[in-house]
């Protein structure tokens, strides 16, 4: 079966990013769509599982392990499993980025 979910139909509350979890579609892949203004960003956290990230617009800064470093438009950046990790929104514009989780369900471990 084919799912389809309409923007109209989300209700992305105070935030403009989306969250989506596969479990409930029968898919092994959940993400988020981030919409993040200069500044902002997730707290250090880290997933038993590896995440995939495709910034679309924007600047962000990145700390993952030991290792700090910027990505932009286009940049993939593949963070291992269990590496504590947070991005920051670096500016002027928006950061757009895709943030694909390799599981169904989400899950987080907040170290910050």
């Amino acid at each position: 079966m084919v799912h389809i979910l309409p923007a109209a139909a989300r209700d992305a509350g105070a935030s403009r990013t989306i969250r989506f979890e596969g479990e409930p579609y029968d898919t092994p892949i959940s993400f988020f769509a981030v919409h993040a203004e200069p500044g902002q960003g997730p707290k250090l956290h880290r997933h038993p599982y590896a995440e995939t990230w495709i910034v679309k617009r924007g600047r962000a800064l990145v700390v993952a392990g030991e290792r700090e470093f910027e990505v932009g438009p286009d940049d993939i950046a593949v963070v291992p499993a269990g590496m504590p990790h947070k991005f920051t929104a670096l500016g002027p514009e928006r950061l757009e980025m895709v943030c694909i989780h390799a599981a169904g369900t989400m899950v987080q471990e907040n170290l910050e």
